[in-house]
């Protein structure tokens, strides 16, 4: 028995005409990928087809709407709504949470793009034109201030550096032979 499963292995990287345990790996098909039954069929052009896409996606009939067929190879996959899973209630007992998705459920062509921590789809609280009402508002101030700052600047309040040994007289190239004028500083 053993001996004829070696003879089986032998002649299977004869064939491949390789070496070694990849040549006998390649030959062999995956144990785990995409089933046949999720994998989207033909365009249904009949509303027998279109009925049994519908219950092969577990959807209703009515609900079931495939995506045109445009060449791009979506055969009969369903065309979900685009609505992230944030708009999803939280509160309800999803078979996934992370995902807010139950089990046996369609997922969107673009599922990668609609989870929670990409696109958020749900209605912004705030309507469109409060926001550019408060954009433009705001653009308009700092122009207003950048103007008012140009056109009367302030600036702190300075004295002279003070330098020690008489403004540094001899250091600045001053003659020796002369007294250089006496510099008072104040305090402040």
């Amino acid at each position: 028995m053993a001996l004829q499963g070696v003879r089986c292995w032998t002649r299977t990287l004869l064939k491949r005409g390789g070496h070694g345990a990849s040549a006998f790996l390649a030959g062999a098909r995956a144990a785990s990928g995409v089933s046949k039954d999720v994998l989207p069929g033909p365009y249904p052009r009949t509303p027998e087809e279109r009925a049994a896409a519908a219950k092969k996606y577990n959807m209703r009939v009515e609900d079931y709407e495939p995506y045109p067929d445009d060449g791009m190879g979506f055969g009969d996959y369903p065309k979900l709504p685009d609505r992230s899973q944030q708009e999803r209630d939280p509160w309800y007992s999803w078979d996934h949470p992370d995902l807010r998705r139950n089990w046996g459920e369609p997922m969107h062509w673009d599922f990668d793009m609609f989870i929670r921590n990409r696109v958020d789809t749900s209605p912004s609280p705030v309507d469109w034109n409060a926001m550019c009402k408060q954009l433009f508002g705001f653009i308009g101030f700092m122009l207003f201030m950048f103007y008012v700052g140009q056109k009367f600047p302030s600036y702190q309040p300075v004295t002279p550096k003070q330098y020690p040994y008489n403004n540094l007289y001899l250091e600045k190239g001053g003659d020796p032979e002369k007294q250089p004028e006496e510099v008072k500083h104040y305090e402040i």
